[in-house]
């Protein structure tokens, strides 16, 4: 193979700024791996393709004119059969393309096609990966590691999932892990988004040093910019020493801002400052220090939505979405459920030195077809709850609070129900345990009688301790 990386004289949609950060930064990326990547426009024309796309058969172009891209990959005349990349195009919304492992008509090779949004939110480009070189993304550096029995199709790090969003989700972070851009990772609450910065830090050459995790949500904006960028003695009242800021903790790893959309405009513009130029400037002080630091940011609104209301800054919009990331709801997901059931329960049994607990199909069951509005986080707390508060060797559909939306938030009382029942079946659970399941002691450390506890155990469903 012979050649440099093919890039077409083809203007980008609209002159789009954002678009156009996007593919410099999928150069970036590409460049070093060995695996196969080409960006293309509406028509098929190869506007960007990696040194690995090229093969023996199909050399790099030594000139740069508009060429197909089954002109340019497999010397065809007429365009493949079913064209992931032209599906992209035609379905606006689908955040992947995925084909089959045979039979899908397309002759180059392609398998997966992500769109490339304009800062308008239309698809504007596509990037598109290719089997060949080792099939799924293999060439970025991981530092986590994974076991004989953890398959590519369900692991990346802590992250498990086999949905197909998942997978398409693992190979963006495998593609994204090696470089240097900022990555902005939206999704709702309880998703996820915390864990998935992380497994980029992980995967990245930054893993060695620190992983910084920032809610900007739960901060004023005068506390904020301090604890981000550091001040100077005397800076403000209270200030009696010089602190470093936490840009400073974070050199040479990454920081990860979570809830960026809840910032002032003031604050939005320092901190686009310090992503042009390298540099915080602590408070207080009127000089500045160059820090190396990955920025990978997160929110659960729409930020393209907050820039058109005048909510959010678009430059720093820009330069935060240049590699954007999107976590489906659990709902979106279902498939997933099961796994993340396992791995919650053996983490709940670990944690409360149980034994591990079995769950019964009927439980599996119905925890696969709740809602789960908060998503995984909520899963997550239920099982654990569910752990601490039944006994057995078997988690049944019995021994469970009723599955189903959450009561309304002006249900006080519903809600105040429910905690006080959870506390008490806690309070009887425990009594037993210290009494050894001897309930006429447990009674008399409950301040209630023989009969009462009776009831209760009934109530409850408690057979045993």
């Amino acid at each position: 193979m012979a050649g440099s990386p093919f890039t077409s004289d083809i203007p980008l949609p609209f002159g789009d700024p954002i678009l156009a950060a996007r593919v410099e930064a999928i150069k970036q990326l590409a460049q070093g791996l060995t695996e196969r990547v080409a960006v293309l426009d509406r028509d098929r024309n190869v506007i960007y393709a990696n040194e690995a796309a090229w093969t023996e058969s199909a050399p790099s172009p030594d000139h740069a004119r508009p060429a197909k891209c089954y002109e340019a990959f497999v010397q065809r005349q007429d365009p493949c059969g079913a064209c992931p990349a032209l599906k992209v195009f035609e379905s606006p919304g689908v955040s992947c393309v995925s084909c089959s492992t045979g039979g899908d008509g397309t002759a180059c090779g392609m398998y997966q096609a992500f769109p490339l949004v304009t800062s308008q939110g239309d698809t504007g480009l596509v990037l598109v990966l290719f089997k060949g070189r080792g099939g799924p993304l293999t060439g970025t550096t991981s530092t986590v590691s994974q076991t004989p029995s953890e398959s590519y199709d369900t692991h990346l790090g802590a992250l498990i999932g086999r949905s197909p969003v998942m997978r398409q989700l693992f190979e963006m972070i495998r593609l994204v892990a090696d470089s240097e851009a900022t990555v902005l990772i939206q999704g709702e609450s309880g998703t996820g988004k915390e864990l998935v910065a992380r497994t980029i830090h992980q995967l990245s050459g930054r893993s060695e040093h620190s992983f910084v995790v920032v809610d900007c949500g739960s901060l004023p904006e005068s506390l904020l910019e301090s604890e981000l960028f550091g001040h100077v003695r005397g800076a403000f009242t209270g200030a009696v020493t010089t602190r470093k800021g936490l840009f400073e903790e974070a050199d040479g790893g990454t920081i990860f801002l979570d809830e960026i959309a809840d910032t002032s405009p003031a604050f939005q513009a320092k901190l686009l400052r310090v992503l042009q130029e390298g540099e915080i400037k602590p408070v207080g002080s009127s000089r500045g220090s160059k820090v190396d630091v990955r920025v990978i940011s997160a929110t659960n609104k729409d930020l393209a939505d907050l820039v058109k209301t005048k909510g959010f800054r678009q430059d720093l919009y820009y330069r935060l979405a240049v590699l954007p990331l999107y976590l489906p709801p659990l709902r979106d997901r279902r498939e997933d459920i099961p796994l993340l059931i396992d791995q919650f329960v053996a983490a709940s049994c670990t944690r409360h030195r149980q034994p591990l607990r079995l769950v019964s199909p009927e439980v599996r069951h119905a925890l696969t077809d709740s809602p789960w509005p908060g998503n995984v986080r909520e899963l997550q707390h239920y099982i654990e709850r569910a752990v601490v508060t039944t006994t057995g060797p078997e988690l049944a559909r019995s021994n469970l609070v009723a599955l189903g939306p959450a009561p309304a938030l002006t249900d006080l009382k519903s809600v105040a129900r429910g905690a006080a029942g959870q506390a008490e079946r806690l309070g009887i659970l425990e009594a037993l345990r210290q009494t050894e399941g001897n309930r006429a002691k447990a009674a008399k450390l409950l301040k209630i009688s023989r009969a009462s506890l009776y009831n209760k155990l009934r109530s409850y469903r408690i057979d045993t301790i």
